[in-house]
């Protein structure tokens, strides 16, 4: 069931995606109004919330019923990082649309910078982090997605820039016209070339929670990325796997003591050899079967998400 707010269109959206942040929603919705408000320009908050287990929708509609300007799209499903977000984005009706987390991982202090930019003709304002916080694992991740945008994608990705940023209305529509079935939205924003500009921030502490990344889902967003915006990785057999990358290093290592200690070394050589060879072509074939996974997706018309509910969202848009 849903409630229809005010149809006039705002200034600025602000798209807030959340899972799981009931102690973050309530706080991350006051900030934004703390920064936008002396602006003087009109404003609504979209939160899309991916099938959260906790309590967030109820403190959600809890703000929706105290301010108009506070909307709810609740998902029937977790769509996952990329669809459930760029729906928010497609659905905001402000002339710009800011993105941003709920967890605080995104200084609610740059609003209005970004809105400065923007009212001074630039069509994308990106924020990027001076420094992750993260593991070695996760660093390790995210430094090789750089890596093989920059060689192997079809334009460059800004590193460290997450999708936390202003975009104008006209960027918004141009990357909703693409119908790209798993969006890679900061990939996009490049890929749009409108005018870009970048300001550097450091992530504060989170007000409540963890991050909901892991080794998995940032593995994820990685091959998202290189499927979506590199045509040339189709030509070159590159394995991404990692378990067949350790099989072949251990083998490596394997004859490398066999030669130390006088041991043959050619059956270590030879498996390794063979391993590295298989790795590459189911990789190759991994990532090809993704790129015919994604134009399946196109012909099938798949939405990026099912709405369970809408709180306060005008309903023609």
């Amino acid at each position: 069931m849903s409630k229809a707010g005010d149809a006039a269109v705002p200034d600025v959206s602000v798209v807030i995606p959340c899972y799981n942040e009931e102690m973050n929603a309530g706080p991350i919705a006051r900030a934004v109004i703390e920064q936008l408000e002396p602006l003087g320009i009109s404003f609504d908050i979209i939160f899309i919330d991916n099938a959260s287990t906790d309590g967030t929708v109820g403190v959600i509609k809890a703000l929706c019923a105290g301010d108009q300007r506070i909307r709810l799209i609740a998902n029937t499903r977790n769509f996952g990082q990329m669809r459930s977000p760029t729906h928010g984005i497609y659905r905001a009706r402000g002339r710009a649309v800011i993105g941003m987390c709920a967890d605080f991982q995104d200084s609610p202090e740059l609003l209005p910078h970004f809105v400065a930019r923007w009212q001074a003709g630039v069509d994308i304002v990106l924020g990027v982090r001076e420094a992750e916080q993260s593991g070695l694992v996760l660093s390790a991740i995210r430094g090789l997605s750089y890596w093989l945008a920059k060689n192997f994608g079809d334009y460059q990705t800004i590193p460290h820039a997450t999708g936390f940023g202003l975009y104008s209305r006209r960027v918004v529509d141009a990357i909703k016209a693409l119908n790209e079935p798993e969006p890679f939205y900061r990939a996009l924003l490049v890929e749009t070339g409108f005018p870009l500009e970048t300001i550097p921030y450091q992530r504060p502490p989170r007000a409540a929670g963890k991050s909901k990344n892991n080794f998995f889902t940032l593995l994820d967003f990685a091959v998202a990325g290189l499927t979506s915006s590199s045509k040339r990785l189709l030509r070159v057999p590159l394995y991404l796997g990692v378990v067949g990358v350790l099989v072949t290093l251990g083998l490596l290592l394997g004859a490398a003591v066999a030669f130390v200690t006088g041991r043959p070394i050619a059956p270590w050589l030879i498996g390794a050899v063979f391993q590295a060879q298989v790795s590459l072509m189911f990789g190759f074939l991994g990532l090809m079967g993704d790129h015919i996974r994604q134009i399946s997706e196109r012909t099938r018309g798949t939405p990026l998400v099912l709405e369970r509910e809408t709180v306060n969202m005008p309903q023609d848009v």
